[in-house]
């Protein structure tokens, strides 16, 4: 199995979790490492972000969880075709229910991908804590947090963090929280800084200092089916997401 299995997880939709899963991956894949993303939300937006037809998949994540396809069938080229992908679509929905009379359910995810020879392998998690999440929880080394800098960025992290805690106690004790990215920052407003402020007063220096800032081209690539380096690698998004994985593998090291 990969060493760096990252989950990628806030409940709160909008923060920019597929955005950060995806442009990691890009950037990572770009330095040569060899790079699995995990679309493990039914809404599938790492799937469609990477330019792949929900509605032409052959097998999904969906399929390998139950045993009604091998893994590696399921594995798509993506971005160029520097990163590997297990896609979604919205009959992942249906796992929520499905999981819960499987023995060891919280595990299903884990054996699958426990076979897999990766250097990072990175899980875009559902916006809730329902199974799926706990899956991809107990399935990484890390779990990487998504804050948008907004109002309410705080609010359902003490829950977050909670389910976090929970699942290291009693599922998988060596889980690491590697820690908390700000998303959609604006310099220009000062509800940002108070938004980083309170980030580092509770987390210190799990807060990475590269930050990600609101950005139209950034906002855009996904429509485009590409990673902001392909999209636009001189946008200030790109140029953030550069240095939040260089930032992130000497986390890891």
């Amino acid at each position: 199995m990969a060493k760096n299995v990252i989950a990628i997880l806030n409940q709160k939709g909008g923060v920019g979790k597929t955005t950060t899963a995806i442009n990691l991956a890009a950037y990572l894949a770009k330095a040569g490492k060899k790079v699995l993303l995990v679309d493990i939300d039914p809404q599938g937006n790492t799937t469609s972000g990477l330019g792949l037809d929900k509605k032409a998949l052959g097998a999904t994540l969906y399929d390998v969880l139950f045993s009604r396809a091998a893994v590696h069938s399921a594995i798509q080229k993506a971005g160029g075709g520097k990163i590997s992908l297990i896609p979604s679509d919205s009959n992942l929905a249906a796992a929520e229910v499905e999981l819960v009379p499987v023995e060891h359910r919280e595990y299903q995810l884990r054996a699958v991908l426990a076979d897999l020879d990766y250097d990072y392998i990175f899980i875009d998690c559902p916006p809730s804590l329902g199974l799926l999440s706990i899956n991809a929880l107990v399935a990484a080394s890390d779990v990487l947090i998504p804050v948008q800098t907004e109002f309410y960025a705080m609010e359902g992290l003490g829950q977050l963090l909670a389910t976090i805690q929970q699942v290291k106690q009693a599922l998988n004790p060596p889980l690491n929280l590697l820690g908390v990215v700000l998303t959609m920052y604006d310099k220009r407003t000062s509800l940002s800084d108070q938004v980083k402020s309170e980030l580092v007063n509770h987390f210190g220096d799990k807060v990475f200092e590269t930050v990600i800032p609101r950005n139209v081209r950034l906002a855009e690539a996904p429509s485009f089916g590409k990673p902001i380096a392909d999209h636009d690698k001189w946008s200030k998004g790109a140029r953030a997401y550069k240095a939040l994985a260089k930032e992130l593998e000497r986390r890891i090291t």
